[in-house]
């Protein structure tokens, strides 16, 4: 049996018998007025993180979301969009759709506002994803693309690439991890399908978003997830997992490279108004700059005694340049 069918059976179990267990939000869940989320739904949020970026989001816009679990995520995404199939929710497990199906039942009993015609549920693989080239505003995955073997994974990245419009956004939340995991455990498919043995450093992991062809990626969060216990998994010290949330624009990539927001900052505090790089970047005296890694690189090169460039928070807001 492949890695695969390991974790479409796992999934099978967990949506007949929903296991809360099995995965854990690392964030308290954003409440939005006028939703209310059935009780089932949370215990089948499987998911790292979130996805859902409230702030971002508009009604005119198409989704993907690929791995619909319990349809937690689907039904935040449906309270932006409120259009007949804006939501396209994807999933291989057949009982997975069927669950998430009974769900939006559920919150439609809920939530005057909702109609669960909003989100239109495909039985499909993220490896061949069930939509067409340039279709969708937004693509999202929580927790799944780590369970991907790397030539998997670079496929799953392609096809969302593939499926989105040009400028379109493709939002992660996934488990990366602070060290190498041992290959005995990454072999261990079991593991894998739960989330637990397959997760990539987070370089490892940008650079396979890159290289899909996405050329800007903001780091949104990054915060501790689960451990590898040495114990449990007879290892020489614990492994630290990390929840990974972030948004790829699908843009050229540039030819200096991706441009990756991971939280650095820039400040010019000289006796000029504004500092000129010489690149196209103007920094307002006293003014906070958010910049991308590549051009606080090239800033902290310069060794300029009226600079500071702050090291990486892995939390980006928004207002920066590259």
């Amino acid at each position: 049996m492949s890695y695969l069918d390991i974790t479409h059976e796992l999934y099978k179990e967990v949506a007949l018998t929903p296991q809360p267990g099995l995965c854990c939000i690392t964030s308290p869940e954003k409440s939005l007025p006028g939703l209310t989320v059935p009780d089932v739904m949370r215990e089948m949020n499987y998911g790292c993180g979130a996805t859902v970026h409230f702030g971002d989001l508009n009604s005119k816009e198409t989704v993907l979301y690929v791995g619909v679990g319990g349809g937690l995520e689907a039904l935040q995404f449906a309270y932006f969009t409120r259009q007949p199939q804006s939501v396209i929710a994807v999933d291989r497990v057949p009982e997975m759709l069927i669950k998430a199906q009974a769900n939006f039942k559920l919150a439609a009993d809920l939530n005057k506002w909702f109609n669960p015609d909003f989100i239109k549920l495909v039985q499909g693989d993220a490896l061949n994803l069930p939509v067409e080239s340039e279709s969708v505003d937004v693509a999202a995955q929580n927790c799944l693309f780590n369970i991907f073997k790397e030539n998997d994974l670079t496929k799953a990245l392609t096809e969302m690439h593939r499926a989105l419009k040009p400028g379109g956004r493709l939002y992660i939340a996934d488990s990366i991890t602070t060290q190498q995991i041992p290959e005995r455990l990454r072999q261990d498919e079991r593991l894998r399908a739960m989330c637990l043995s397959g997760a990539l450093t987070y370089q490892q992991y940008v650079d396979k978003i890159i290289g899909a062809g996405f050329g800007t990626i903001e780091i949104r969060s990054r915060r501790p997830f689960r451990i590898l216990d040495k114990r449990r998994y007879q290892l020489p010290e614990n492994i630290l997992l990390e929840s990974l949330e972030l948004v790829a624009y699908k843009n050229p990539v540039p030819n200096d490279g991706a441009c990756v927001f991971a939280g650095e900052t820039v400040i010019y505090f000289g006796s000029e108004d504004f500092y000129d790089d010489g690149k196209g970047h103007t920094i307002q005296r006293d003014i906070p700059l958010p910049v991308c890694q590549k051009t606080a690189q090239n800033l902290r090169a310069l060794n300029h005694e009226d600079l500071v460039i702050t090291e990486p928070t892995f939390h980006y807001a928004g207002g920066g340049c590259c």
